[in-house]
């Protein structure tokens, strides 16, 4: 997952201007999550489990100790489109300080993708409950 882990919006918006139409970028979205790892079954319970997706989705976080603290997220579909998803929310969250994923704007960040206007009304509320999760960790640990 070190590749991943490094990956920046930046570099995911450069290559969605790279690819130009929808169903290029929808199939490296696809091609994101086939590198995803799978989380362990016992991670895959209820209590992990974001509501208001289409598809399973499961969602951990970590608050990793440091001045300032940061949060490690570990998520999970069994959707390959919602796992290449994951993938936009960890560049996004993942490493990041409760501060910083509470100043996210995370609907410029997804106009930017071009997100808002191609996914389903049912992958964008999918989305939208896996950010509002992220947030409430993120207040959470604050």
């Amino acid at each position: 997952m070190s590749q991943l882990q490094s990956l920046t919006i930046d570099e995911l918006v450069d290559e969605f201007d790279f690819l130009g139409d929808w169903e290029s970028k929808c199939e490296y979205l696809i091609d994101l999550g086939f590198d995803l790892p799978e989380m362990p079954a016992e991670a895959k319970i209820e209590e992990n489990r974001v509501h208001g997706c289409q598809s399973n989705v499961w969602l951990t976080a970590d608050v990793r100790e440091g001045d300032p603290p940061v949060i490690e997220i570990a998520a999970d579909s069994d959707a390959m489109i919602v796992r290449g998803l994951i993938v936009v929310l960890l560049a996004l969250y993942s490493g990041r300080t409760p501060r910083e994923i509470l100043q996210t704007d995370v609907g410029a960040v997804f106009e930017r993708l071009g997100l808002d206007r191609h996914l389903s009304t049912a992958r964008k509320n999918g989305l939208m409950s896996m950010v509002q999760r992220v947030r409430r960790l993120a207040e959470d640990a604050l």
